[in-house]
C-alpha cells in the first residue's frame, strides 16, 4: 500500500477498531469531519446566535462547492438531510409528467414517492445481471416520462453508466440517486446530462447522517414552484411579510427554515476531504481493492453475485448460507459487513486496504468451513 493511502487511513480512528467494510450502509467519518462540527458547536456553545451571518456565508461557499463537486451550479443545489427527502422534492416536480421507468430491485427510496403520488412506475428487469444504458433505450424500455435509476444498485453493487444514460434519454427527465456511489467515484451531472440528483451523505461520502443534497437543473425549478416553503424560501425573509412573497428562484428555496448548520459543515468537509484527494485516486482505489476482494473470493470458491467489469463498483454480493449467522460470526471477530437475503455485501472504500480484504475473507472462509 502507498503511502499516501496509509497516511489517510489514520484519519479515520474506527479502523484502528475493527475490519470496517460496511460503506455501503454508512461510514465512519474522517478526522475533519468531527472538527468542523465541533467546531460549530464550540462556538454555538461560546458565542449562541452570533455568528448567525457567519455561519449563512460558510452554508452558502459550501454550497458552491458542492455544485463543483458534481458538476453542477451553485443555485441548482439544496441541501436535504438524506435522499428520501431529496427524491421527494423531485418526485413533486415531476409527478404529473407521467409514468417512470425504475430497475427491478432498486432501493424503496427511488420507487415508493413516485408510487405514492399516484405515478405509474414500471419496471426493467437487469440483463443477465447487468443494466447497460442501452435497456433504457425508448424503443426498448417501457414507454416513460421520466427514468429514476441509482447510479450504483444498493443490493448487487451494479454500477451504471450515467453519461450513456443521459446520451439516449430521448426527451425523458432523468433522475439519478448517487447514495451507493458519491465519494466513490466521480459524478459529472451536467456532463450526464441528468435533470435531479439526490444523495445521502452518510454512506461513500463519508460526512456523517443529515448530510446529504440535491441538485435539481434551473429548468426544471423554474416548471413547478415546490409543493413545501417556509420562511427562507423566500427572496426577501428579513421583511417578515406574512402576506406575500416572492418565491426564490434557485433550490436554495427548499430550505424552509434555518439550517442544519452542522450536518452542512460536515459535508463540506467531506467534500474538501474527498477533493483533496482526488475522486479519480479514490475510484481507481475502490475498484483495486474491490478487484481483490472478489479474486480471493474467487480463491476460496465463495460465489460472487455481484458483477465485474464496467459494471463493478465497491459492493460485491457474495452467496452464503444462512447469512445472519455468518456475518454474526464475522462480527464476533470485529469484522463488518452487511447481510443480505441471498448473502453478504462487502463494500470496500478508499480507507479499506488490503489487510481488510485479507482478514474479511480468511474470517469468512472460516466460517462456511464450520458451517
Amino acid at each position: 500500500m502507498s503511502t499516501q493511502w496509509s497516511e489517510i487511513r489514520r484519519d479515520f480512528p474506527a479502523l484502528a477498531r475493527c475490519v470496517y467494510l460496511n460503506a455501503a450502509a454508512g461510514s465512519p467519518t474522517p478526522r475533519p469531519v468531527r472538527a468542523a462540527v465541533d467546531e460549530f458547536y464550540r462556538r454555538l456553545e461560546e458565542e449562541g446566535d452570533i455568528p448567525w451571518e457567519e455561519w449563512l456565508e460558510k452554508t452558502e461557499a459550501i454550497r458552491a462547492r458542492v455544485a463543483r463537486f458534481v458538476g453542477a451550479e451553485a443555485d441548482e443545489v439544496t441541501f436535504v438531510p438524506n435522499t428520501s427527502t431529496g427524491i421527494n422534492l423531485i418526485a413533486d416536480l415531476l409527478a404529473d409528467d407521467g409514468p417512470v421507468l425504475a430497475v427491478d430491485g432498486e432501493f424503496p427510496t427511488i420507487t415508493l414517492p413516485w408510487i405514492h403520488r399516484g405515478v405509474d412506475v414500471r419496471f426493467l428487469k437487469p440483463e443477465d445481471g447487468t443494466l447497460p444504458a442501452s435497456i433504457f433505450a425508448k424503443d426498448r424500455a417501457p414507454q416513460a416520462a421520466t427514468i429514476a435509476v441509482s447510479h450504483v444498485q444498493f443490493a448487487s453493487g451494479c454500477r451504471i453508466d450515467p453519461e450513456a444514460l443521459g446520451a439516449l434519454k430521448a426527451g425523458r427527465n432523468l433522475v439519478v440517486v448517487g447514495s451507493q456511489s458519491l465519494g466513490a467515484f466521480p459524478v459529472d451531472v451536467r456532463r450526464a446530462n441528468v435533470d435531479a440528483f439526490a444523495t445521502a451523505g452518510h454512506k461513500w461520502m463519508c460526512a456523517g447522517y443529515g448530510a446529504g443534497f440535491a441538485v435539481i437543473r434551473r429548468e426544471l425549478l423554474a416548471r413547478r414552484p415546490p409543493r413545501a416553503i417556509g420562511w427562507l424560501s423566500v427572496e426577501d425573509p428579513y421583511a417578515f411579510d406574512n402576506r406575500s412573497y416572492r418565491l426564490l428562484p434557485s433550490a436554495k428555496r427548499n430550505e424552509l427554515g434555518c439550517p442544519p448548520f452542522a450536518a452542512i459543515f460536515a459535508l463540506g468537509a467531506a467534500v474538501d476531504y474527498l477533493s483533496a484527494i482526488g475522486t479519480d485516486a479514490i475510484a481507481e482505489r475502490v475498484l483495486s481493492l474491490n478487484t481483490r476482494l472478489t479474486a480471493r473470493l474467487a480463491d476460496e470458491g465463495i460465489d460472487v453475485l455481484s458483477p465485474g467489469g464496467a459494471f463493478r463498483s465497491g459492493e460485491t454480493l457474495c452467496a452464503v448460507p444462512d447469512p445472519p449467522r455468518i456475518a454474526g460470526l464475522l462480527r464476533e471477530r470485529r469484522i463488518f459487513v452487511t447481510e443480505k437475503p441471498e448473502g453478504l455485501r462487502i463494500a470496500t472504500h478508499f480507507y479499506n486496504d488490503e489487510s481488510d480484504v485479507e482478514a474479511c475473507v480468511t474470517a469468512l472462509a472460516a466460517a462456511l468451513r464450520q458451517s
